[in-house]
């Protein structure tokens, strides 16, 4: 439970101080093709958050490792470059470092389900949306920054 307090916190706190930049970013910036509409995104953050928040608590629960112990760190540092995006992106608008970040956080999700992988392999597997779903941010943030230039 408080695995899922605190990823859906920084998930929410994220959302509260961005709440300018996105009413900016969804009345003037022009977005690429298959762009959702913006309800989607809290929508699937906060099943992402979720999915996490879960996987992070089954490594917790696993017997003290260095597999664990670098599954747990790299949970915070990916959480943390995630909720720095955000603020990159939509309060900064600085749409070519947000990518360039984007990448470094794609980079760091993956390193995490790998090293989740080797303590629990459901953990590992449920960060495969989250994966997915960054893949995509990045293809928006990548067409965003093309048209905005």
């Amino acid at each position: 439970m408080i695995a899922l307090l605190l990823t859906e916190g920084v998930g929410g706190l994220s959302g509260f101080l961005i709440r300018d930049g996105i009413k900016r970013y969804t009345a003037e910036v022009q977005k690429p093709p298959l762009s959702p509409p913006p309800l989607v995104f809290p929508i699937v953050w906060a099943v992402l958050y979720a999915l996490m928040a879960i996987g992070v608590t089954r490594v917790w629960l696993t017997p003290d490792s260095r597999s664990r112990s670098a599954g747990l760190r790299l949970f915070v540092i990916q959480l943390a470059f995630n909720f720095g995006w955000s603020l990159i992106f939509f309060n900064l608008q600085r749409y070519g470092f947000a990518f360039f970040w984007l990448a470094a956080l794609w980079g760091l999700i993956v390193w995490m389900t790998l090293t989740f992988y080797e303590t629990d392999r459901p953990a590992a597997l449920m960060q495969i949306p989250y994966l997915l779903w960054v893949l995509f941010a990045g293809y928006l943030n990548l067409g965003v920054w093309n048209l905005n230039q």
